[in-house]
C-alpha cells in the first residue's frame, strides 16, 4: 500500500487553489465589518494586513521548496523548533482553517437569503450538504478539486473586475472623507480584525508534495496569488465603501450590526435589476471555493502528523485509487460538518484568526532557524529576499496586530496552544525523539563551550 500523492496541480491551479482560499468572507462579509472599526481607511486596513502577512509568505515559500511535502506550516515549523511546537502548530492550523471554512460555508446564507427565502434552519442543511459535497470533491481527487478551484476562480476574479471597472462610474468621492475618521488605531484594529482575509495565501504550501515542479511553482503559486489578491481587495473594498451609504456598511446587518452583504448592497447601482442576483450567486461560489481549498489545505495537517508518529498512522493512509489522503480527509469533513450544525462557527472564525496571526510569526521564526543551523538537509532552490530584516518585520507586526484582536480571541488561541501541548504530552511524546533545526544550533553551541576540569 503506497503512502505517496501524486504531483498533478500546475502553477494554474496552484495560484487559484491560494487564491480560493482569499476570495470569500475577505471580499464577501468583512469589509463592512472593518468599515465599522476604521471608516473608509479600511482599505489601508487590507493593505497592512497584507504588508505584514507578505515576510511569513516569503519565508514559506522559501522553506516549501526545501520540503515540497503535505504538511506545510506543521512540517516547517516542526522541522525547525521541534515536535512540540510542531505539534502546537499542526493541530492549531488545521482547526483553524477548518474553522474559516465552516465560516465561509455558514457565511454564505446570507448571501442565499437574497436568492430565495429560505428559513434559517434550511440555510444551515444548504451548508451541510455543501460541506459533504466538498469532502466528496476531495476524497476523488486532488487534481478534480484543483481544476474546480480553477474554474469558480477564474469566474469570480472575471465578475469582481466587473464590479470594480462598473464602480467607478457611480463611486462619491465624498464618502472617503473624513478618511481616516478613527485614526491610526482604527486602521491597526481593522488590519487585525481583515487579517484572516490573506491566511490562504500559504495554504497551497499544505499540499506541496501534490504539485508540480514545486521549485518553480510553489513560489510562483503564493507570491503570484498574494500580489493580485492585495490588488483586488484594495480596488474592492474602494468600489464597496464608495457606492454604499455608511449607514448601510454600518447597520443594515442583522440586529441592526454591520452588513454582511456588502458586496450586493451597491450591486444594483451596477448590473441593474440582476445586480443582486449576480453578486450573490458569485459570492457563493466564491464561499464555497474558499471552503473546499481549506478542507484541501487542513486534511493535510493530521496526514503529515501523522507520518511522523504524532498523530494515529490510519491518518496517513492514501487511497490506492484516488491517491488522496482519504482518512484525513474524512475526519477533516466530519469536524466541519460538527461545526456547521452546532457551533456559533462566526464567533470561532474570530478565535482562529488570533491564532492565525501567532503562526505566522512562528514560521518566520523557523525560516530563521533554519538559516542560522545550517543543517545539510536544508537546501531550498528559492531564497527568501531581504533575510533577516524581512521576517523580523513580520514577526513584530505580527505581534503588534495579536494585541489589538481583543481578549477573547487570546484566550481561545491560548486554549488551542494547551490543547497541542496536552496532545503531545499524551500522545506524540513517547512515539518520537527527533529535535528541529534549533536542536542543532543548542547542539553547536554545546560542543563549542570549552571543557573545565576540577
Amino acid at each position: 500500500m503506497s503512502d505517496d500523492l501524486e504531483r498533478d496541480l500546475g502553477l494554474y491551479p496552484t495560484i487559484t487553489i491560494s487564491m480560493g482560499a482569499m476570495i470569500g468572507s475577505g471580499i464577501f462579509v468583512l469589509p463592512a465589518l472593518g468599515f465599522t472599526k476604521a471608516g473608509p481607511a479600511v482599505v489601508l486596513a487590507y493593505v497592512l494586513a497584507g504588508l505584514v502577512v507578505l515576510p511569513a509568505a516569503l519565508s514559506k515559500a522559501e522553506m516549501a521548496t526545501a520540503m515540497p511535502e503535505s504538511g506545510g506550516t506543521y512540517l516547517y515549523i516542526d522541522r525547525a523548533m521541534g515536535p512540540l511546537f510542531g505539534t502546537i502548530a499542526g493541530v492549531g492550523a488545521w482547526f483553524s482553517l477548518v474553522f474559516k471554512s465552516s465560516f465561509a460555508l455558514v457565511g454564505l446564507g446570507a448571501y442565499l437569503l437574497l436568492l430565495v427565502p429560505l428559513s434559517s434552519g434550511l440555510v444551515k442543511t444548504v451548508a451541510l450538504v455543501l460541506a459533504a459535497l466538498i469532502v466528496v470533491l476531495n476524497v476523488v481527487g486532488t487534481e478534480q478539486s484543483g481544476k474546480a478551484q480553477s474554474i469558480i476562480v477564474t469566474a469570480v476574479v472575471v465578475t469582481l473586475g466587473a464590479y470594480v471597472l462598473n464602480a467607478g462610474f457611480v463611486v462619491e468621492p465624498t464618502r472617503f472623507q473624513p478618511f481616516a475618521a478613527k485614526g491610526s488605531g482604527g486602521v491597526v484594529t481593522a488590519a487585525a480584525f481583515v487579517f484572516v482575509s490573506y491566511a490562504g495565501v500559504t495554504k497551497i504550501a499544505s499540499v506541496a508534495e501534490e504539485v508540480e515542479d514545486p521549485d518553480r511553482n510553489l513560489p510562483l503559486g503564493m507570491l503570484g496569488s498574494m500580489g493580485i489578491m492585495m490588488v483586488i481587495y484594495a480596488l474592492v473594498v474602494v468600489a464597496v465603501v464608495g457606492m454604499n451609504d455608511p449607514a448601510v456598511l454600518s447597520t443594515s446587518g442583522p440586529n441592526g450590526g454591520p452588513s454582511l452583504t456588502p458586496m450586493a448592497d451597491g450591486a444594483g447601482q451596477l448590473f441593474g435589476g440582476v445586480g443582486v442576483v449576480v453578486i450573490s450567486v458569485v459570492a457563493v461560489l466564491a464561499l464555497t471555493s474558499m471552503a473546499n481549498a481549506g478542507v484541501l489545505a487542513s486534511s493535510r495537517f493530521p496526514l503529515a502528523m501523522s507520518r511522523d508518529s504524532l498523530a494515529p498512522r490510519r491518518l496517513a493512509h492514501v487511497s490506492e485509487r484516488f491517491k488522496t489522503p482519504r482518512n484525513a480527509i474524512l475526519l477533516t469533513g466530519a469536524l466541519l460538518l460538527v461545526l456547521i450544525a452546532r457551533v456559533p462557527v462566526v464567533e470561532l472564525a474570530k478565535l482562529a484568526s488570533a491564532f492565525q496571526i501567532l503562526v505566522f510569526s512562528f514560521v518566520n521564526l523557523a525560516l530563521v532557524a533554519f538559516r542560522v543551523s545550517g543543517v545539510e538537509s536544508y537546501q531550498p532552490s528559492f531564497r527568501a529576499p531581504g533575510y533577516p530584516y524581512v521576517q523580523v518585520v513580520g514577526l513584530v507586526g505580527g505581534l503588534a496586530l495579536l494585541t489589538q484582536i481583543g481578549t477573547l480571541p487570546l484566550l481561545g488561541a491560548g486554549g488551542i496552544i494547551v490543547g497541542g501541548i496536552a496532545w503531545y504530552l499524551l500522545y506524540g511524546r513517547a512515539r518520537t525523539d527527533r529535535e528541529g533545526a534549533v536542536g542543532a544550533i543548542l547542539d553547536r553551541r554545546r560542543s563549542d563551550e570549552p571543557v573545565t576540569s576540577d
